[in-house]
């Protein structure tokens, strides 16, 4: 019996070395690195967390909705705001797990406690935090996860829609766990992507009528629950007093106010007015001269305002003029590159923003991201190699700045050299109007969304009406502007390359610069940018396995993106703006990502 049992436990611990290691579950999952805090953390650095709870806060807004539903396509897409929101917070749904805004990109547990995630990326398991309950008092459970992959994949909009083409498996592990295995056109960063996507739960919707607008109040498992909706004006949030996360590390210190309301107004003036009657509680004007002249009222005066600046970490977003390269006016890259010469920023500057504002001329400015001032080693030129001449050599090696005027606006250099590089594949201007190679006059349209973007365009305007190109202005409503971006329904417009940018880029830039995306309503590549050489490389950047070929690969990215000209990027301020009144409270730290408006607390009393 002896020899049996120790043959026996020979026998077995052979078996146990010749098995592949397992993972373990982890309460943080990294893109790069290991998680900042340790699994005992208590709450996130930026946080208060013995903050006040209680109060009620007023956030403004300009535009309007007509869906609460922020998952579908047939609505106005991001404008039913607070429901999944980077700005107000997440206030009705949740992700698997929390972004930590002071690291590049890590998560950790929320929805799910846990992720067991293998070394090679291919699978992840998640465990479900066994109090995660939705508002109604129902638990989440496994079945939710499945529903939400299933109604996101039949009847949601991008980028949702589109996640189970990388799915090879997705099933229900436990009465807790759900493990996602992804087939080969997943990449390194698709796990955190799965992390961060937000559940919804089955009892709550039905698949029939999941592509229909709703006004009907959703549940969701976030803090907060929908007390009033007023169509198109007004969306009312109570705090949920038996929400299940409010003691889970990764929102201690979030969710301080009983109400959060939501206001929308038709224009960006009338939203200024009721903040300063004190009915919207926060400013975030962007224009540092426009709000030093706003700023002149009463209440400010009285200290009863408070005007601060905030520092962040991560490269500014990119806004400028966008182009609708879809349209043969716009299709040659040459033709855009002349157009991208003309916008004279110096003259913009001292004129319009008082000196205070940078000149975007890449990306990921000011990161070891960009491709400013670092020129191209032979990892990135490997990359490039399947794609010769693609990059003018000023931009390979890291020198390339834009035309700079001497800030008169009448600066004639600049204008001939736009004019040279049109005249060289066959523009000419006639009578005074600049005529393309077909002989027909070359004109666009500028769709504009606010006054502060009608005054932009119209400085554009008047210097490309100096070498003949005639531009006029259209000024639409939120609504109208959004839907047409959805539709691709435009010529050209003042947007930007993504709703923020961060130091670590991933699965988004396919949504922003793909061929697929390009062809997909909805999607957020409004320029529609279709270029094989920048899928090869978002490819390269979601497959890179160390910081080195990763930081080559979006360097690449940001020279192919400033070479073609898909946009005018305008300027840029490193610092955020905010004016409130002093009812408000907020911590002592800036996480990299700047102000967390769920972090804020109204005073007592």
């Amino acid at each position: 019996m002896g020899r049996v049992l120790v043959w026996l436990i020979t026998a077995i611990s052979f078996l146990t070395l010749s098995l592949p290691a397992l993972s373990e579950p982890k309460y943080a999952i990294a893109m790069q690195g290991e998680p900042a805090l340790p699994p005992d953390y208590a709450h996130f650095n930026y946080v208060n967390p013995d903050a006040p709870k209680g109060g009620s806060i007023t956030y403004c807004v300009v535009g309007s909705f007509d869906n609460l539903n922020p998952f579908i396509l047939k609505s106005l897409r991001t404008t039913a705001r607070g429901m999944m929101d980077t700005i107000y917070g997440n206030l009705i749904f949740e992700p698997l797990m929390q972004r930590n805004a002071d690291e590049a990109f890590t998560l950790y547990g929320l929805l799910a406690d846990t992720a067991d995630m293998d070394p090679e990326r291919k699978s992840i398991e998640f465990h479900l935090n066994p109090k995660a309950k939705w508002s109604d008092g129902q638990p989440v459970t496994p079945e939710d996860v499945l529903f939400t992959y299933d109604a996101y994949t039949q009847k949601g909009r991008p980028p949702y829609s589109d996640r189970m083409a990388r799915i090879a498996k997705l099933e229900k592990t436990g009465d807790h766990s759900v493990r996602f295995t992804f087939n080969d056109k997943a990449d390194r960063e698709f796990p955190l992507i799965i992390a961060l996507t937000p559940i919804i739960p089955k009892h709550a919707f039905d698949m029939e009528t999941f592509d229909k607008t709703t006004l009907k109040p959703l549940i969701g498992s976030g803090p907060y629950t929908i007390a009033q909706v007023t169509p198109g004006q007004r969306i009312v949030f109570k705090r949920n007093p038996e929400y299940w996360g409010k003691d889970a590390p990764a929102k201690r210190g979030f969710d301080n106010y009983d109400q959060i309301t939501i206001e929308y107004f038709l224009n960006a003036n009338a939203k200024l007015e009721a903040f300063k009657k004190g009915l919207c509680a926060i400013d975030d004007d962007s224009d540092p001269v426009k709000r030093e002249r706003d700023l002149d009222f009463p209440a400010f005066h009285r200290g009863e305002v408070v005007s601060e600046t905030f520092d962040t970490g991560i490269p500014p977003v990119v806004t400028g003029f966008l182009f609708n390269t879809r349209l043969p006016k716009f299709a040659n890259p040459v033709v855009r590159r002349a157009l991208g010469m003309l916008y004279d920023f110096e003259w913009a500057n001292k004129n319009l923003f008082g000196g205070k504002y940078t000149r975007t001329m890449s990306y990921w400015q000011g990161s070891e991201l960009s491709a400013l001032g670092h020129p191209a080693d032979d990892r990135e030129k490997a990359l490039l190699a399947p794609y010769p001449g693609r990059v003018p050599a000023e931009i390979m090696d890291g020198t390339w700045k834009p035309p700079v005027t001497d800030g008169s606006g009448q600066d004639r250099k600049v204008l001939k050299a736009a004019f040279d590089l049109l005249k060289s594949i066959g523009y000419l201007v006639q009578d005074g109007t600049m005529l393309d190679p077909d002989g027909k006059p070359f004109a666009f349209e500028i769709l504009t969304a606010s006054q502060d973007e009608e005054r932009l365009a119209g400085i554009y305007q008047r210097t490309l009406e100096k070498i003949g190109i005639n531009v006029s202005i259209r000024s639409l409503d939120g609504d109208q502007i959004q839907s047409r971006k959805q539709r691709f329904d435009f010529e050209a417009l003042i947007g930007s390359s993504g709703f923020n940018n961060s130091l670590s880029p991933g699965i988004e830039q396919i949504g922003r610069w793909s061929s697929a995306a390009a062809k997909t309503e909805g999607s957020f590549n409004l320029a529609g940018v279709a270029d094989p050489a920048i899928d090869a490389v978002i490819d390269a950047m979601l497959r890179a396995r160390s910081k080195e070929d990763y930081i080559a690969a979006v360097r690449v990215l940001d020279r192919l993106l400033i070479s073609g000209n898909y946009m005018v990027p305008t300027q840029y301020n490193t610092q955020q703006w905010l004016a409130y009144w002093n009812y408000l409270e907020h911590p002592k730290k800036t996480p990299i990502f700047g102000y967390q408006l769920p972090t804020w607390w109204r005073k007592p009393n």
